[in-house]
């Protein structure tokens, strides 16, 4: 895999079981120059399930602003080179996005793999509207949390959070205070493991549940988005119009 430019590939990981990895990425994870890493004694892990033994360095939220333009001007002079995540789709509520943008400021060719992630299991998992929603990540961790949660209070698309298992109850009680207690949701821990379980009702039963069962793992939360009562009613009527009037 050489070019005159060089080229980056983006590759998802597992985030859960190792049997998610597609033989494609384990293709480009062997022919790469180099392995990017958020953590190369995790990754390193992966790296020797699969026989791959490509050189591996580090490239993680503490250091991209440093290493970004050293690893651009390798690319740019012909390296190949594959970003990986702890787990995942790298940029997605993890690196990445840093690098990406600065090679496609230089011209490099970047190819993203499809592959795993955990919001997407969670969201068709929760039964809540799939067709438009709103991935938010991680909520801010106090300056601005409330701000951001008082302007997703009547966000109408299904709305997606990662969180850890620590401060899960104290979010779905946030979430509750904002959003209101009677609003559905759903909540996934441990996507593709052996403990993956997926939790629905709304924010207050949730609230109730994961008090008296407090969770473990990665967990992705999954919010049903607002409803305007008044559209509601508006809706409502004209339903109502087209069944008298027999209009289909």
């Amino acid at each position: 895999m050489s070019s005159p430019t060089g080229k980056l590939y983006i590759v998802p990981t597992p985030v859960g079981n190792l049997g998610d990895m597609t033989p494609r990425a384990i293709e480009v994870l062997k022919a790469v120059d180099l392995v990017l890493a958020e953590d190369t004694r995790t990754s390193g892990i992966l790296m020797k399930h699969f026989g791959i033994a490509t050189r591996m360095a580090s490239h993680h939220k503490f250091n991209e602003h440093e290493t970004s333009t050293e690893l651009v001007g390798r690319l740019a002079a012909g390296a190949t080179m594959a970003l990986i995540s702890d787990a995942g789709t790298p940029a997605i509520s993890d690196p990445g996005f840093m690098l990406v943008r600065e090679c496609r400021k230089a011209g490099i060719e970047v190819e993203t793999l499809p592959g795993a992630t955990a919001f997407v299991p969670a969201l068709v998992n929760s039964g809540l509207p799939c067709e438009r929603f709103a991935f938010e990540g991680f909520l801010p961790q106090k300056k601005g949390r409330a701000t951001r949660l008082a302007e997703l209070a009547q966000e109408p698309r299904t709305m997606i959070f990662y969180e850890s298992s620590l401060r899960l109850v104290k979010t779905l009680e946030q979430l509750a205070e904002s959003f209101g207690a009677e609003r559905q949701a759903s909540v996934s821990r441990e996507i593709s493991k052996l403990h993956n379980t997926t939790n629905n009702g709304t924010l207050a039963q949730l609230c109730q549940f994961f008090n008296e069962n407090p969770p473990r793992g990665e967990i992705v939360i999954v919010v049903e988005g607002y409803k305007n009562p008044e559209e509601k009613v508006k809706k409502d009527k004209y339903a109502q119009f087209k069944n008298k009037n027999n209009i289909n």
